[in-house]
């Protein structure tokens, strides 16, 4: 599905996902993706299965007021002690899955509120 979002600036928008894959900017990301207003960077995380609390510590101290987290093609729920160390930092985590994340986060972009969209596909 392609998406069309007004946005300020130069900020990085989410244009089109699909089964696996999402484009941010007309950039295709086929992998887990980071995706933040003033960049884009690969996730070491890979699956859903195989979230580590680590996944969520590189997300930590980059500025956010809050995390949009796309789990997949379904809503799947992380256990609390994954993202404790955002929460103990006052970063919100919002859950979802990836269609509606990638929604979510273009809208919160646009008000230009500080957040990243923590992308996964499997």
């Amino acid at each position: 599905m392609k998406l069309h979002a007004s946005v300020p600036g130069n900020a990085n928008v989410i244009n089109a996902y699909g089964e696996g894959y999402v484009m941010v900017n007309g950039a295709r990301h086929d992998s887990s993706v980071i995706v933040m207003a003033g960049e884009v960077r690969p996730w070491q995380a890979s699956s859903f299965a195989t979230l580590t609390p680590e996944d969520f510590d590189v997300l930590k101290n980059l500025g956010l007021e809050i995390v949009v987290l796309g789990t997949g093609p379904k809503q799947r729920f992380p256990h609390p002690r994954l993202t404790a160390a955002l929460a103990r930092a006052g970063i919100g985590v919002e859950v979802m899955d990836v269609q509606a994340a990638c929604r979510t986060y273009n809208i919160l972009v646009a008000e230009e509120r500080k957040v990243a969209a923590a992308l996964l596909f499997a």
